[in-house]
């Protein structure tokens, strides 16, 4: 955690400058378009990886599909975890995320900025209502992050935890290409004991377009995925330690 209290340490100016500048944008959310503030969003995220020595690698951007929404999977590591998949990722992305922790200062700006969503994990029907609305947003051509694993632990070691099976009904509600994204060293960012810069990589993967998937079961879908993602991890790891 040394790193997150160091980066909002050195970043105060740049904090309250965002917060203000976010919160102005915000009050009439139609006043930029979707592509200005997903620009704003990563100005922020550029800004504070550059004072405190983080890079990401983004690796697969051609395996995206070009046009049309699709549902970005990724493992879940820790804080820094959209901002890595926002810095490798050219195009408007947004994502969902639990409502409790939405309101952390900085978070709740980027958030609103990319027009994500929230639910509550301790309200079935609400939950059911969001993705409905997320469903539909996909099939319109938003491109939305969802994060399987839930929550994440502090140190993660680039492990990657059970796929929970109901995020995925969020692709068969929207018949769209579901993305498997992989992150490594995410957690140093953020939710680890490293201080220091980091180096971070991001892996898109080959997308599994609905054809694939239409008659397979959400737990089916959720170990094919966390499969992938945990296939490339093991890859990458093994090619840092030649």
């Amino acid at each position: 955690m040394r790193n997150f209290y160091h980066t909002i340490l050195i970043n105060l100016h740049r904090i309250v400058y965002y917060v203000v500048k976010s919160r102005w944008w915000l009050r009439d959310v139609n006043s930029h378009s979707e592509e200005e503030r997903y620009a704003l969003a990563n100005e922020m995220i550029i800004k504070m990886n550059k004072s405190a020595g983080t890079t990401t690698v983004g690796y697969g951007e051609e395996n995206l599909p070009k046009e049309g929404g699709y549902l970005l999977v990724p493992n879940h590591q820790g804080k820094y975890d959209v901002c890595g998949i926002a810095n490798t990722h050219k195009n408007p992305i947004t994502f969902v995320m639990d409502e409790k922790r939405s309101h952390l200062i900085l978070v709740n700006e980027i958030l609103g900025l990319v027009q994500g969503k929230t639910i509550p994990l301790d309200d079935p029907r609400q939950a059911l209502t969001v993705f409905t609305e997320i469903a539909e947003e996909l099939k319109e051509g938003r491109r939305y992050i969802i994060f399987p694993e839930g929550g994440y632990k502090e140190n993660n070691r680039n492990i990657v935890e059970d796929f929970k099976p109901g995020s995925f009904k969020l692709a068969l509600m929207s018949h769209v290409p579901i993305v498997p994204v992989a992150l490594v060293d995410s957690y140093k960012v953020y939710n680890s004991d490293h201080f220091g810069p980091v180096q971070t990589y991001v892996y898109y993967l080959e997308p599994i377009y609905y054809e694939q998937y239409k008659d397979m079961k959400t737990r089916e879908i959720a170990k094919l995925v966390e499969g992938r993602i945990k296939d490339k991890i093991k890859e990458h790891m093994e090619k840092a330690e030649q």
